[in-house]
């Protein structure tokens, strides 16, 4: 893992990522595997799990019904906080956040459950959430990698 600290926030991409057999996969499941054990705190908004589960289906060809038992599974996982609030102020918040850096509105949300919950780095796949001040971003994969995915998922 990087030089950035926890407590850690998950995006999409990530979750995704460690949940597939591409050979880019291993820096996304580090962080995932020290979440799952406790190593690191991590923190998951349960929507990303719902993003996570169309990444793998639309990009990395799983089934639905293997998407769904993933995350099912990932889910299992006592000792991540599992973020669940859809509070009308952190919508309100996620919007302003949005809107502000310029990004998409479920970035903006993650950056308003990132601040609300004290997070300290963002783990995620592009830098999209550089834009903030408020938390560290640690981008997982280098651009090598990041090519090496897009080639792997425009591979069909």
């Amino acid at each position: 893992m990087g030089d950035a600290g926890g407590p850690y926030l998950f995006d999409v991409g990530v979750i995704a990522l460690a949940h597939t057999e591409t050979s880019v996969r291993d820096a996304a499941l580090s962080y995932v595997r020290d979440a799952i054990a406790g190593e690191i705190d991590a923190v998951v908004p349960y929507p990303a799990l719902f993003g996570a589960h169309t990444v793998l289906t639309t990009y990395y060809g799983h089934s639905g019904q293997n998407a769904s038992r993933l995350l099912q599974n990932f889910m299992d996982a006592q000792r991540i906080r599992w973020y669940d609030g859809l509070a009308p102020d952190t919508v309100r918040g996620g919007f302003s956040q949005a809107s502000d850096a310029n990004v998409d509105g479920w970035d903006g949300y993650y950056a308003q459950v990132a601040i609300e919950e004290g997070v300290e780095t963002v783990v995620t796949i592009d830098d999209d959430f550089e834009r903030f001040d408020e938390f560290e971003t640690e981008i997982v994969l280098s651009p090598e990698e990041f090519d090496r995915l897009n080639e792997f998922i425009n591979s069909d």
